[in-house]
């Protein structure tokens, strides 16, 4: 559950972008170009004026690469699907996209490691936690000032978008690119190096005849059909956004909540209990589902964690919007600790929860809101006989931490959820689990 004061409920993508990825489904344009307004609609073939032969079809330009041949969408995705499962990609040729998004938990780490380990030995952890690749579909681009029109285009809601957790990649194509070369990760020199190791592999061929024969020649252009591909397989609505779980059919009318799910449905909605809904939107807008997070940023001041091996600097500290990974906001000091919302889409798979993965439970998820600042004590550590609130954040940006419900309580108050409420609450989640992730 997340809550941020700049936030209004129910942000969700355009009709305009819901008929984009229809096109995508169908196989009309590619799901990874259909979000750039650079790419030209498929049209007829012209003719030319001196003669009655039709004029050659223009070359097909994807975020700026231009192939020699139109790629389908129903080619890239395959492409895309048999990258994110190879492990020869890897520097150490043993880590694959899948080994920390793995299908079986939505696309997230299947183990609670705080921060999964990657490089070239697989002995280097990160400093974040692996989210989870599902519903990530109408993400927008980054923003410092979103307005929506599905809430009111007149409101500025603040700094919203983008992919990964400080939302610096605009598309899933870019952000493809981090996990590749990042130390911490795959550990390659360069995105173009993985074109080369791909261009001698067993599906070398299928890239050939989707994209044109000469794609390995000019190592850009290649790795731009990697990434290409790895975002049209992300688009995948059987793999990525199925829209199947229980809670989907209680919209479509197709079933009824039992009493437990919908008590904890309303405390999910109540402004003054969960205010779960004013960050994670839960009801159908202008015909598009909920994607159950508006993409927004918050500061929730979540502990310390001490097993992410970067926190043994007491100097280092995670700002999300304003750095370390990301520098281009590091002036905005009003930034600093927040991080983007996450779906809670099928939460209860997770075994990580917020950006260092400092809790390994749904239930300590909730008690944490539920008594941040009524029980201090209980998550932050103590300076002397003193307990520090907020402590892995420096104390001149603590100011920015949410103190909107369930936040806001003073210390020895009552908990803003009782034990009842947050198993209400955990019922209603459960049934946020995509029908093919439930367990048999």
């Amino acid at each position: 559950m997340s809550v941020k004061a700049r936030s209004l409920p129910g942000r969700k993508h355009t009709t305009a972008s819901r008929a984009v990825h229809v096109a995508a489904i169908l196989g009309l344009v590619s799901p990874a170009a259909c979000r750039d307004k650079r790419l030209p609609p498929p049209t007829a073939v012209a003719k030319d004026a001196s003669s009655s032969a039709p004029a050659p079809a223009p070359v097909p330009v994807l975020f700026g690469y231009r192939f020699s041949k139109r790629p389908s969408a129903v080619a890239m995705t395959g492409l895309g699907r048999k990258l994110f499962f190879d492990p020869e990609l890897s520097a150490s040729r043993k880590m694959s996209c899948a080994t920390c998004h793995d299908p079986r938990f939505a696309y997230g780490p299947p183990n609670e490691l705080s921060t999964q380990l990657g490089g070239p030995d697989l002995k280097s952890p990160g400093v974040r936690a692996v989210p989870t690749l599902r519903y990530l579909s109408t993400v927008p681009p980054f923003s410092e000032h979103h307005f929506d029109e599905a809430v009111d285009e007149s409101i500025d809601q603040g700094p919203t978008g983008g992919f990964s957790w400080d939302g610096r990649a605009d598309s899933a194509h870019e952000q493809a690119r981090a996990p590749l070369t990042s130390p911490f990760e795959m550990a390659n020199d360069s995105v173009e190096s993985v074109a080369a190791r791909v261009a001698q592999g067993s599906y070398a061929g299928e890239f050939r005849q989707t994209f044109g024969d000469e794609i390995f020649a000019d190592p850009k252009l290649a790795a731009g059909a990697i990434l290409i591909s790895f975002e049209a397989f992300e688009e995948s609505p059987r793999d990525f956004y199925p829209y199947d779980s229980r809670y989907d059919a209680f919209l479509r009318h197709q079933v009824e909540l039992t009493p437990r799910e919908k008590r904890g449905l309303a405390l999910f909605s109540a402004k003054d209990k969960g205010n779960c809904a004013s960050c994670h939107a839960n009801t159908v807008r202008k015909g598009a589902f909920p994607q159950f997070t508006d993409f927004g940023y918050n500061a929730i001041g979540v502990p310390r964690n001490p097993a992410i091996p970067a926190n043994k600097d007491p100097s280092f500290f995670d700002l999300g919007l304003c750095g370390p990974l990301r520098t281009d906001l590091q002036a905005h000091k009003e930034y600093c600790g927040e991080f983007r919302v996450p779906t809670l889409r099928n939460v209860l798979l997770k075994r990580v929860f917020f950006h260092n993965g400092v809790f390994h439970s749904l239930e300590d998820v909730l008690e944490f809101y539920a008594t941040r600042d009524s029980s201090p004590g209980r998550w932050y550590a103590k300076t002397g006989v003193h307990v520090e609130p907020f402590d892995d954040l420096p104390p001149e940006y603590r100011a920015n931490v949410n103190r909107e419900p369930p936040f806001g309580s003073k210390p020895g108050s009552r908990p803003a959820l009782t034990g009842t409420e947050i198993a209400d609450l955990i019922a209603f989640l459960k049934t946020l689990t995509d029908a093919d992730l439930v367990a048999k």
